[in-house]
């Protein structure tokens, strides 16, 4: 679908098929945390570092809105849970993509936890949505990951690519998963997806170097990008972090180019 397409090009880089995603949506799950408390803001230095895309809930999206500046994909954010809930890795729908096309959004996203004991209507939504987002022609990430009482390790390679095949079942266009440690092991995740993967960030990292070398390992594995929000958004100048971390994925720089990029005055 020619709309499809198009939006995607609004979230992909167009030369490189590659992706730099920030993702703003901890809000709701976690409040109003150092880094996003100030929403224009914090979008105008991760547009400014040449982020791709963000990822916001609906009502953020206005509060974000900058007018001016260089050019930033919109993913709209469409479920949700919250830290304080008793299920915190159960997600429901709170945005429909009517809403989100209103909104003027290039696509949107929608949080699943395979291994939860609401998994069912996760996974029910999931199909609901990407049935809904292809007749609109709009892009649909998933952000799957393996979380509950039967999942031992969430990084383990055997449950993330059973993550990010069920992206790929289920219709997303883009799945986001969690990095599984060393570009082999990520190999087999990518190779057991047919559609582009991108890696999550997670929480924040003691040092530049191991979000570097993350990313960098992904990249190597045939990763198309990544979706980092607290590595960027919470880091000391977010701008340039954005700058390094596009220098890995689309200029396929060492993480130690990028290092010295950033230590930059």
């Amino acid at each position: 679908m020619i709309g499809k397409e198009i939006r995607l090009e609004r979230i992909f880089n167009r030369d490189t098929r590659k992706t730099v995603i920030v993702p703003m949506d901890h809000g709701v799950s976690m409040g109003p945390i150092y880094g996003i408390t100030n929403m224009k803001k914090a979008v105008a230095q991760v547009a400014e570092g040449g982020a791709n895309a963000v990822v916001l809930h609906k009502g953020m999206v206005g509060k974000g809105h900058r007018g001016s500046g260089p050019d930033l994909g919109l993913i709209v954010h469409l479920s949700a849970s919250t830290s304080l809930s008793p299920e915190p890795n159960s997600k429901i729908l709170v945005c429909t993509v009517e809403e989100a096309i209103r909104l003027g959004a290039d696509g949107v996203s929608v949080h699943i936890n395979i291994g939860d004991d609401n998994e069912r209507e996760m996974l029910r939504d999931l199909g609901m949505i990407a049935k809904i987002a292809d007749e609109w022609g709009m892009p649909l990430l998933a952000m799957v990951y393996p979380r509950g009482r039967k999942i031992e390790d969430e990084y383990a390679v055997k449950v993330v690519k059973h993550a990010a095949r069920v992206g790929a079942e289920l219709g997303a266009d883009v799945v986001k998963v969690s990095y599984t440690g060393t570009p082999d092991s990520f190999r087999e995740v990518v190779e057991g997806c047919h559609i582009p993967v991108v890696i999550a960030g997670g929480p924040k990292m003691d040092s530049d170097k191991a979000v570097f070398e993350m990313v960098k390992g992904a990249m190597e594995a045939g990763a198309l990008g990544i979706s980092i929000g607290r590595n960027v958004f919470q880091h000391k100048n977010p701008a340039k972090m954005v700058k390094a971390l596009s220098m890995i994925v689309h200029k396929d720089v060492s993480v130690e180019e990028a290092l010295e990029f950033l230590s930059r005055e």
